[in-house]
């Protein structure tokens, strides 16, 4: 039995040194890791089935890119998108059918639609099925997701303590012994996992803000973004976070200039949203009657249309901010052209 607050030390001598709040982290000082960029492809589980996900994955692996990313929601941000497939059943199929190409998950939220103790067994058996090849992403979420079952969405903050304790309580978990936690949030009754990956579980944290980038200093074993955002690096690095940084560049490729415009608008306008609203908004009905507002003035700085250039200097932006893992979003499907110009225009330059 592992009791939780009852036997500090051995927890100490069992999981070795620990940081704050008793998580074990695999991050390794910055200097002693060799400085690599990875490039990847995002699985848009919002714009695709199921089905053409893996398909897009294996197209992935055979043209070279490195990983992919797929989302874990619910919902689509909106109804035009047209899809949400249950991640951890798609993440199978992969496994399956691809052999080298790493999958990292960006991101789930551990917290409300499922409890920590469940999200922790499906996270190991899918990093059973993938062995090094899997990375997990968590974050504190969207209302969109997680009000799902009715319960309340907290405030911020307390979202990030609910964040703090399911790291916790997942990586415990991961240990194989039996476990027993009663927290502020959480309690988990004589639980064991028994099918474990033979390597530790790679945890990333998503983090929008200071306060979400020192959590994943603390906790997490790297930290996942979108976009470039300087001073949420600067403050994951200042709190004393090592690991890899993992971000999402969105673009709309597309021969035509006009029609990669028109899509982007269409299909993706909640990148244009402002401030919590993407955070706090309840259904999908809200979400369009939010995005209805956003133009193309609010999308100016994506890349759209046939040109390379954006995209690269997009790219180059990312690894002067010292990003190892950056994947692109196209909006549409990657297998109707982006793929191809990838191969041709984009990776040859990097």
């Amino acid at each position: 039995m592992f009791e939780f607050g009852a036997d500090l030390q051995r927890r100490s001598e069992m999981f070795g040194s620990f940081p704050a709040a008793g998580i074990s982290r695999l991050s390794t000082p910055r200097a002693n890791r060799p400085t690599l960029t990875k490039f990847g492809l995002t699985l848009s589980s919002e714009e695709h089935p199921p089905e053409h996900l893996v398909a897009i994955a294996v197209a992935a692996e055979r043209a070279g890119f490195d990983f992919v990313s797929i989302s874990d929601h619910f919902h689509p941000w909106i109804g035009e998108q047209g899809h949400s497939p249950f991640v951890w059943t798609v993440l199978g199929a992969i496994a399956g059918q691809t052999t080298d190409i790493e999958v990292g998950v960006g991101v789930t939220c551990p917290t409300v639609r499922m409890h920590p103790a469940i999200n922790a067994h499906a996270v190991a058996t899918t990093a059973c099925l993938f062995g090094d090849r899997f990375t997990w992403g968590v974050g504190t979420g969207e209302a969109l997701n997680e009000h799902v079952l009715g319960d309340r969405w907290p405030p911020a903050p307390q979202r990030l303590e609910m964040l703090e304790e399911a790291i916790e309580v997942m990586r415990a978990l991961w240990t194989g012994e039996s476990i027993t936690h009663r927290g502020r949030y959480y309690t988990v009754e004589d639980a064991r996992i028994f099918d474990l990956p033979d390597d530790p579980i790679p945890v990333l944290v998503s983090a929008f803000g200071e306060k979400s980038a020192q959590l994943a200093a603390r906790a997490g074993d790297g930290l996942w973004i979108t976009g470039i955002k300087d001073e949420v690096i600067d403050a994951y690095r200042a709190e004393g976070g090592s690991g890899d940084i993992w971000t999402q560049l969105s673009l709309c490729w597309d021969e035509d200039e006009d029609a990669a415009r028109e899509r982007a608008l269409r299909v993706w306008p909640n990148t244009g949203l402002p401030g919590q609203l993407a955070q706090d908004l309840r259904t999908v009905q809200h979400m369009e009657q939010a995005t209805s507002l956003v133009t193309d003035d609010h999308l100016e700085d994506m890349p759209m249309g046939p040109n390379p250039e954006p995209i690269l200097r997009s790219i180059s932006e990312a690894r002067e901010a010292g990003i190892e893992y950056i994947y692109l979003h196209q909006i549409g499907d990657p297998t109707e052209g982006f793929i191809e110009f990838w191969e041709a225009e984009i990776r040859p330059e990097l």
